[in-house]
């Protein structure tokens, strides 16, 4: 997927989903209007299948809701405590219920090569990390457009 074909304008209502470097070069810009979701998905290191994380806009926060582990490979358990652990019906499973919200709406990763491939997952839509910052640091942020801020403080 192009750069271009990653930035779309968000309206003033609503909140933007970043992905940026450590220069603050923008890689992705996508609008996340509040109840809106997404998922961070990569293959595991060892095993290769997908895992995921999704994350929703709630209340103008970052929140982990759940997380997907089609295995218990390495370093992919359940935590007790934290969410409720459920079959997917095909030997892995959800963790449901995780509902923490993500400090300062951010939080910092290294993007892995292509093999791992980071991807965020927006509805069918899957956008490349590796391909746009194989190996390198970026944030990914929920960011409030300045009226969502404003009307979020009035409320």
């Amino acid at each position: 997927m192009s750069l271009a074909a990653v930035s779309q304008v968000a309206a003033a209502d609503e909140a933007v989903l970043e992905v940026v470097r450590s220069d603050d070069e923008r890689l992705v810009s996508l609008p996340m209007p509040e109840g809106e979701g997404w998922c961070l998905e990569w293959n595991h290191s060892v095993e290769g299948f997908p895992v995921l994380d999704c994350y929703r806009h709630r209340d103008g926060r970052m929140v982990l809701e759940r997380s997907h582990l089609p295995d218990f490979a390495a370093g992919l358990d359940h935590i007790p405590g934290r969410g409720i652990q459920v079959s997917d019906g095909e030997g892995g499973y959800w963790i449901e219920n995780i509902d923490e919200a993500v400090p300062g709406n951010a939080y910092r990763l290294r993007v892995g090569s292509m093999r791992v491939d980071h991807r965020l997952v927006i509805d069918n839509t899957r956008i490349s990390l590796s391909s746009l910052a194989e190996n390198q640091r970026v944030t990914i942020r929920l960011t409030l457009t300045p009226d969502a801020s404003e009307a979020r403080q009035t409320q």
